[in-house]
């Protein structure tokens, strides 16, 4: 069984070491540095640069249909044969949209609300970005469900970075 990962950057090294992963997505703010984890090659690490807004704001990078695309194929393309890690600043916002992202994206028929669901019982901070999770409605043609889904499960428990979780797939 495939095993995707969240966690924020400050215990990114040690997820990837304790987890044995060779994929990893990073989904930070423009020019912030992220040395790759050893066990990462090059092309098994996608770098997105976006700021953790929703909308637009002067001086951040909004995330936009470029992002999703590539994130998307990302999560498409992974083998599945060694698990995979995905991060932003603090684990909360960016990683955890990106993981709800990947379980509806490689399950088409997993309803929505089961796997926000699931994400708010591994995660109780989660609070996916509302824009990442718009973006991959759309692109996914889910017709609103995750918007509605994420909106439901409402605002996470407060903290200032998350704890490493895994997201089941299946």
């Amino acid at each position: 069984m495939p095993t995707l990962h969240v966690s924020p950057l400050s215990r990114l090294d040690e997820t990837v070491a304790a987890v044995r992963a060779q994929h990893l997505v990073t989904l930070i703010n423009v020019g912030t540095t992220v040395p790759r984890p050893a066990g990462i090659a090059p092309e098994r690490h996608l770098f997105l640069g976006m700021s953790d807004i929703s909308q637009t704001l002067d001086g951040h990078v909004l995330a936009g249909q470029e992002h999703m695309t590539r994130l998307l194929a990302f999560f498409r393309d992974w083998d599945r044969a060694a698990p995979m890690v995905v991060h932003c600043w603090a684990g909360i916002s960016r990683s955890t949209a990106a993981a709800y992202i990947a379980a509806c994206a490689l399950g088409p028929e997993r309803d929505e609300d089961e796997v926000a669901d699931v994400l708010r019982s591994v995660a109780p901070s989660a609070t996916p970005n509302a824009r990442l999770v718009a973006l991959a409605d759309t692109t996914l043609g889910r017709r609103g469900r995750m918007i509605r889904a994420i909106e439901r499960i409402g605002r996470g428990a407060d903290a200032f970075e998350g704890t490493p979780f895994a997201m089941p797939l299946a």
